[in-house]
């Protein structure tokens, strides 16, 4: 670790203790040597941080950081089992805001990116919206068909080389704290900064987030509820992004959503419908749908939604687990909750299935004859993951993303209507799946899915079997090598015969079932 990785990280520490961010670790169980350590940091606090709250003093300090330290504590904010859910919670209100760069370097990093391809953007504005990453600009855009009037969403300048450098102090400082506090090694620190440099490395690049938005606005075609804009290939690089412009009211902005004629509870539901079509028939939906990025239009009366750079994706076997997990608390079939999850192996089966269910059940009933401001998700997801970790159930990062948007999904629903119901609202989109799902023809779907699989693995049975071969070979060579018998050698040959003998007789006899 060079001198100025030290510098970089000397300055984080002194940026955080002036904020007050160290105020955090009060009342936490943390070794007297850090709790010292603590002590000393918050004796240069500001004067007023004290008349501050949490968030403000955490979300001061990482602004002040920088674009890094703001995508970091959004990170963290979706790993409540790491930073616990208070801090969580103050975390997830991090604006990803920052002061836009100069304006004058536009047009010549428009140049840099698009070629030629520049000149058919006109009457470039100010700065719009700016982030940690990039900034946001309204422009003309001259085609073959006539003007259109673009939005262009466009990279800091070296961007990419800060983030580099800061992350490489992220790493050390996670390895300087596991060294000297070893507690904190159950925080995972290097996993979390991985995550941090893959969310970074895809965000960076604006090539993905058109192609996101090219893929969702295919999948969201027929349902008219929820539109996302048109993106303009040739006017899009890897550090520029041009849309269609949004005419539309921000969902904040109630006294203008009013006046539209806009009915506010019906917006709220499609909202929450929208996204559940996303995540279970899609397995791909907005991973960041807080106000400020969803817009209602007043032509259609449905959402339009800006900033696809965190896009989340799952697999069939997570979309059927949230269905029907989701279908279990609107039915109080806790049982079926418990053995979804002991089913897919999120709970270790050392544990019942009657326990389980009885745990479940203690969240699920106080929900029952509660008025709709009563009922939360985000309260409900919060007891699921405590529940969950008595049960020794680790955090599944493939839903870490449709945890967090749910909750902010919620918030914004309740921001359109506070007298908004989750459940009510998502019961029609989960029982159609659900009926549709579990019925004759989901039941051929799941049957084709197996088969495909079956198949999928008689093809690759030879490669298999030409690999176990050349592993053979090569054991044998050894053991003429050492011109001796090894009796593990000779286990593991007739254990690797044995394996592929009984994957084709798995084959066949799943086949047999399937025809």
């Amino acid at each position: 670790m060079g001198l100025g990785t030290y510098l970089r990280l000397a300055r984080a520490g002194f940026v955080l203790a002036r904020e007050g961010a160290f105020s955090l670790a009060e009342g936490q169980p943390i070794p007297p040597s850090a709790k010292m350590m603590v002590g000393l940091a918050r004796l240069i606090e500001k004067r007023d941080v004290r008349r501050t709250g949490r968030v403000t003093r955490l979300a001061n300090a990482l602004t002040r950081l920088g674009p890094v330290y703001v995508k970091l504590g959004q990170v963290l904010a979706t790993r409540r089992d790491i930073v616990g859910f208070e801090v969580a919670d103050d975390l997830a209100a991090l604006q990803d805001a920052l002061p836009p760069f100069d304006e004058k370097l536009v047009p010549g990093l428009l140049d840099e990116a698009l070629g030629e391809k520049a000149a058919a953007l006109k009457d470039i504005s100010a700065p719009l919206a700016a982030a940690s990453i990039a900034q946001v600009h309204k422009a003309r855009l001259v085609t073959r068909d006539g003007e259109r009037t673009v939005a262009i969403k466009l990279l800091r300048p070296k961007i990419r080389e800060r983030f580099a450098r800061d992350l490489d102090g992220l790493y050390a400082l996670a390895g300087v704290a596991e060294r000297f506090l070893p507690s904190t090694k159950r925080f995972n620190g290097r996993q979390v900064v991985d995550a941090l440099a893959r969310s970074a490395a895809l965000e960076m690049d604006l090539r993905m987030e058109a192609a996101a938005i090219s893929e969702l606005a295919d999948n969201l075609r027929e349902d008219g509820d929820f539109a996302a804009p048109e993106v303009f290939w040739e006017q899009t690089g890897r550090s520029v992004l041009t849309t269609s412009w949004i005419e539309a009211i921000p969902v904040r902005d109630l006294a203008r959503i009013d006046a539209a004629g806009i009915d506010r509870k019906k917006l709220a539901a499609s909202l929450i419908q929208s996204f559940l079509r996303q995540a279970i028939r899609d397995g791909f939906f907005h991973a960041d749908m807080h106000p400020g990025n969803l817009f209602a239009d007043p032509g259609t009366g449905g959402i339009i939604a800006v900033d696809f750079g965190i896009m989340g994706r799952i697999g069939k076997k997570e979309q059927r687990f949230l269905a029907e997990i989701l279908h279990g608390f609107i039915t109080r079939d806790y049982r079926r909750v418990a053995e979804l999850h002991i089913d897919i192996g999120y709970v270790p089966d050392s544990h019942t299935i009657d326990d389980f269910a009885q745990a479940i059940r203690a969240i699920g009933e106080p929900l029952v004859g509660r008025s709709a401001g009563e009922i939360s998700m985000a309260r409900v997801l919060a007891q699921l993951i405590e529940v969950t970790e008595l049960f020794d159930m680790s955090a599944r990062p493939e839903l870490v993303l449709l945890q967090k948007n749910m909750v902010l999904v919620e918030g914004t629903a309740r921001l359109l209507d506070p007298d908004f119901n989750m459940w009510t609202a998502a019961e029609p989109v989960v029982s159609s799946w659900v009926r549709r799902t579990l019925g004759p023809q989901g039941r051929i779907e799941i049957a084709r899915e197996a088969l495909d699989e079956a198949v999928d693995l008689a093809r690759r049975l030879p490669d298999i079997g030409r690999r176990a071969e050349r592993v053979l070979a090569r054991l044998e060579t050894d053991q003429m090598r050492r011109e001796r018998r090894d009796p593990l050698i000779e286990t593991l040959k007739w254990g690797s015969l044995a394996a592929i003998a009984l994957a084709i007789v798995s084959l066949v006899v799943h086949l047999g079932a399937l025809l």
